[in-house]
């Protein structure tokens, strides 16, 4: 009788024990939740604020590049104003629907968007009045709408606004920022709970079931070295998150201004070099004298040369920052489109295209148009002399082992092959590097970029595309695409 109490006590004892220990590691699970989701929800806002911030300097941006073109367009009536004004006022009604897409978690900041829009929108109507006068032949009028300086109170208030809202979310995010350092905080003393009460677990245990002194010790050390080395990869991961979300948007944003001057800036000087150089050849053609007009077509060649390469860098550099989401694409209708696109030049050289049936993977269309425009024109255009093309394109499911996953990946093999003047295999990895040529600019077109373009755009999708040839026998490009691309999208901002 007496043993059966002790017995039944025993199993009320380790029941209760049992209870407890369930308790805690609830306790402790809630405890983690909770800070993981506090961590989450605090990032989430970060992006978020971050995405409107971009948002409002690019809108902020174009308008001025939309006022800079107009101005310069009435004070020297000069068209090529006209370009950065019209490609100004189409980036503005895009960055406006984007700005109405995003949301603020900011009180009132909501109806200062929607104040900042409605000023946008009577600017674009005053950029866009005074330069239909113009181009009416209304200068005057123009020049008299102008001078009213509504224009000038409208961008003042534009400036008041966007510098209002940018400074409030500064704010939100210093204090999300804090935010993520309080939850840091109590990340510390959640695992200081869970240490703590681990202890008192081993405690008990060893109390209740009398185990080896050494062993228990051992397993102790060996769990509060574990929680330690535990809370010290949250701090680490917890610092990593804040500084990468600080780098990443000052990352894009260099991104963006780069785009600005690139378009802009760079562009301009080369436009006035091209119209000056244009005008000086029409009006002084006989007293330059032929090796004059030499001069200045080797000018005009320079200049041009100069805009080919900063619209390919400038290319080359949006490739994540303005690439899309990826979404189903047939890359049969991709490959018909872009055969559309080259008939002439397919036509003039008398090229055979062979192509096999493509399947529907998961990316970005337009990258993937640009993608196979730059090989097959490459294919076309680096031909064997009295040769006629012949480039085939195939494709096959093959699973690649990854060292880094530790496991076999699907992946999608499109080879694009040619019979063309090839290259030496030495310089497989040349060809992929930024403004690399193999040939003279007398010989073959370009800027050298086209296949840079062509990595970035793969590897932004996942995959790798290599290249094998011989000199003079044909250049082979593979293309490995992985099943899920999108698990390795780069996009935008991420």
């Amino acid at each position: 009788m007496s043993k059966q109490k002790q017995q039944g006590k025993a199993n009320v004892t380790w029941a209760a024990f049992i209870v407890v220990v369930l308790s805690i590691i609830v306790g402790n699970a809630v405890l983690a939740l909770n800070t993981i989701q506090g961590l989450t929800q605090t990032q989430k806002s970060l992006d978020n604020t971050n995405m409107l911030t971009t948002a409002i300097e690019q809108l902020h941006l174009s308008i001025v590049q939309a006022e800079s073109g107009q101005r310069g367009y009435l004070l020297t009536e000069e068209t090529d104003y006209l370009t950065p004004y019209y490609d100004a006022i189409e980036q503005i009604e895009a960055q406006t629907d984007h700005v109405k897409s995003l949301h603020s978690e900011i009180d009132g900041q909501a109806e200062r968007i929607a104040q900042l829009l409605v000023l946008v929108d009577s600017k674009i109507k005053e950029l866009k009045q005074t330069v239909n006068l113009a181009l009416d032949d209304k200068e005057r009028r123009a020049i008299y709408v102008l001078n009213t300086h509504k224009g000038r109170e409208l961008y003042k208030q534009i400036r008041e606004y966007v510098n209002e809202i940018q400074d409030r979310e500064l704010l939100f995010k210093v204090s999300h920022f804090s935010k993520l350092a309080q939850i840091k905080n109590e990340a510390k003393i959640t695992f200081a709970i869970t240490a703590i009460t681990s202890l008192l677990l081993i405690i008990g245990m060893f109390v209740m079931t009398r185990l080896n002194l050494r062993n228990a010790a051992k397993y102790r050390f060996e769990l509060e070295k574990q929680n330690e080395t535990l809370a010290t990869k949250v701090s680490e991961r917890t610092q990593e998150l804040t500084l990468y979300s600080d780098e990443l948007s000052r990352s894009n944003r260099e991104l963006e201004e780069f785009a600005f001057v690139a378009s802009h800036d760079l562009q301009e000087p080369l436009r006035k070099i091209q119209a000056f150089s244009d005008r000086l050849e029409t009006m002084f053609k006989d007293e330059l004298g032929e090796k004059g007009i030499d001069y200045i077509g080797r000018m005009k060649n320079a200049a041009q040369r100069m805009s080919n390469l900063i619209n390919d860098l400038l290319e080359f550099s949006r490739i994540t920052t303005r690439g899309k989401d990826f979404d189903d694409t047939n890359l049969n209708e991709v490959v018909t489109d872009i055969l559309s696109d080259l008939e002439i030049a397919i036509k003039e050289s008398d090229a055979q295209i062979d192509v096999e049936d493509l399947p529907v993977i998961q990316a970005d269309k337009s990258q993937m148009q640009q993608l196979f425009l730059n090989l097959l024109s490459n294919a076309v255009k680096f031909r064997r002399p009295d040769v006629s093309p012949h480039i085939k394109i195939s494709y096959q499911d093959k699973d690649i082992f990854s060292a880094d996953h530790n496991a076999h990946l699907s992946f999608q093999v499109i080879t694009i092959e040619d019979n063309g003047i090839g290259f030496s295999q030495d310089y497989a990895d040349k060809i992929f590097v930024p403004f690399q040529r193999l040939h003279g600019r007398s010989q073959y077109k370009g800027t050298g970029i086209g296949l840079s373009v062509c990595r970035r755009i793969v590897e932004r999708h996942g995959g790798i595309i290599t290249a094998k040839s011989k000199d003079g026998e044909g250049a082979t490009f593979i293309i490995k695409l992985p099943v899920e691309a999108a698990l390795f999208t780069l996009q935008g901002e991420a």
